[in-house]
């Protein structure tokens, strides 16, 4: 499945989990580095917004679907996709990260939530080794100094995955740029699955995401932030879908 903006692609090319976890398992077997982009329905809007947001996307060498829209998309395309959430990959990650024995680093959120999160993860994955916890700034430039630092501390250490919680397009692009300074490291981006999981931020429950209304629920803990944010998702979508039935008949 694949979409395109200003005549430029970008594919979701890994299309199951079972694919995405054996290609996670050989990149840590050769020390082989990744970026790992979850597309959704606001990475569209933002795609098609900015120029510089869709050069970074097209660098991201794994990009699983993050949504059921884009599920959705796909199956009128007729080029189905499994549902993948950044959410859900931070303990299957950690524990490909446990089963190859490799180092793992928390980057984003704010440092209680970092703590929370390591403590959890720790709890939950037998051998998993969190070598760094990284809180960044509250003006945070992927661009800067301290992304620099990091991504530095990153390969000096030989940390194999970082488990990136910084929000889009600051996520994608710092794993962007850690693809020629970290290049032995594997850059998840997983916006805040690191806060749900260390309880500072409340996911919707187990029957909500089974109806598709996780949107909905999140919007509503948060609407003035939000609902802008879905309502330009909605107003995208007629077009995703004709474009996604063009796919189809060719």
């Amino acid at each position: 499945m694949y979409f395109e903006f200003h005549g430029r692609r970008v594919a979701v090319n890994i299309p199951r989990r079972d694919l995405l976890d054996a290609e996670i398992r050989a990149r840590f077997k050769a020390r082989q580095g990744f970026a790992l982009a979850t597309v959704n329905l606001d990475h569209l809007v933002k795609l098609a917004e900015s120029p510089a947001f869709l050069a970074t996307y097209q660098a991201q060498d794994l990009v699983v679907a993050d949504g059921r829209p884009i599920v959705w998309l796909s199956r009128i395309a007729r080029r189905p996709v499994e549902l993948v959430p950044g959410s859900d990959m931070v303990l299957p990650l950690c524990r490909l990260a446990a089963e190859a024995g490799v180092p793992v680093a928390l980057a984003g959120s704010t440092e209680e939530a970092l703590l929370d999160a390591e403590a959890a993860l720790t709890a939950e994955v037998p051998g998993l080794e969190i070598a760094w916890c990284h809180a960044p700034s509250g003006r945070f430039d992927p661009e800067g100094e301290e992304a620099d630092r990091i991504l530095h501390r990153l390969e000096e250490t030989g940390i194999a995955l970082c488990l990136l919680a910084l929000g889009a397009p600051k996520q994608e692009r710092l794993a962007q740029r850690g693809r020629r300074l970290a290049p032995r490291t594997g850059f998840a981006s997983i916006g805040a699955g690191l806060d749900f999981l260390g309880g500072h931020q409340k996911r919707a429950p187990a029957w909500v995401r089974a109806t598709a209304m996780e949107w909905l629920w999140r919007a509503m803990s948060n609407p003035a932030r939000l609902l802008p944010r879905y309502a330009k998702c909605l107003m995208i979508l007629p077009g995703q879908m004709a474009r996604a039935w063009r796919i189809r008949v060719r």
